[in-house]
């Protein structure tokens, strides 16, 4: 009995000789020949980028890779210390962590913007900032009113400004990709202060999902880019735990100063 069963796929296949990748032989057309961030973005988009697109979309990862001591690198780092023999176990670890607080609100903002901009019947091309900040207003004002929050502003440590919007909004200036969900993200940066009363700085994970938004790509995807760029941050991590560990202390000062606490009766 023979299997004529086919499975389709635009991305890679192999045979005894050759390895190719979305159409192109891996050994004599891309290696060497494409970075990882553009090869990246074209097996997702399934369109090679422009360099600009590539500068953007390279800058987006390197300002996810790694912000220090975060719960996704204690994460790693903890399940290291426990598991040396596995390596993938603790990138694992980090990786799993990456949710609604950390990582997450790239997606959660670039889909935010998204469903504004979805919703529109009108083109945005040659909008004004005046436009642009009265749809930002109402858009706020909507949010606020339903009980939800707005994603991408505020952050726990860069209290005064996250110093990787200003370069974000530079660079997709400069290489001319800077479209309709970084001009919102923009005018939300301006207007939430007359609806919410104070004034938040837009976040790194914010502009990110707003970048990549712009660039084309899907936005259910958008998580994914931040865990593959996290990833590079956590091999460094465990890289460094390897060289100069802290995980031993940190499990020492949680193990040692546990109290017990006798549990409340039950009602």
């Amino acid at each position: 009995m023979t299997d004529d069963h086919t499975f389709p796929t635009s991305l890679g296949t192999s045979d005894a000789d050759t390895i190719m990748l979305m159409g192109h032989n891996v050994a004599t057309d891309l290696m060497g020949k494409v970075g990882f961030g553009e090869l990246a973005f074209w097996m997702v988009a399934q369109r090679r980028p422009t360099a600009g697109e590539v500068r953007l979309f390279e800058a987006v990862l390197v300002s996810l890779a790694d912000h220090g001591f975060t719960p996704t690198a204690i994460a790693a780092r903890m399940t290291y210390y426990s598991a040396p023999d596995s390596i993938q176990g603790a990138i694992a670890a980090g990786l799993l962590g990456g949710g609604s607080r950390f990582l997450g609100v790239t997606e959660d903002t670039g889909g935010f913007l998204h469903r504004v901009l979805a919703d529109l019947s009108d083109d945005t091309t040659g909008w004004s900032e005046d436009r642009w900040d009265a749809l930002a207003l109402d858009v706020v004002t909507r949010t606020k009113a339903a009980g939800q929050f707005v994603p991408g502003i505020g952050h726990p440590v860069h209290k005064n400004g996250d110093p990787r919007v200003p370069v974000i909004f530079s660079i997709a200036d400069e290489e001319a990709v800077l479209g309709p969900h970084l001009k919102l993200f923009a005018a939300i940066g301006r207007a939430h202060h007359q609806v919410l009363g104070r004034s938040l700085p837009l976040n790194g994970a914010g502009v990110a999902g707003a970048a990549l938004a712009d660039l084309g790509l899907p936005v259910t995807m958008l998580r994914g880019f931040s865990l593959l760029a996290r990833t590079a941050g956590l091999v460094g991590q465990i890289a460094e735990e390897q060289r100069t560990p802290i995980a031993p202390a940190i499990y020492n000062a949680v193990d040692r100063n546990a109290t017990f606490v006798a549990p409340e009766p039950a009602n």
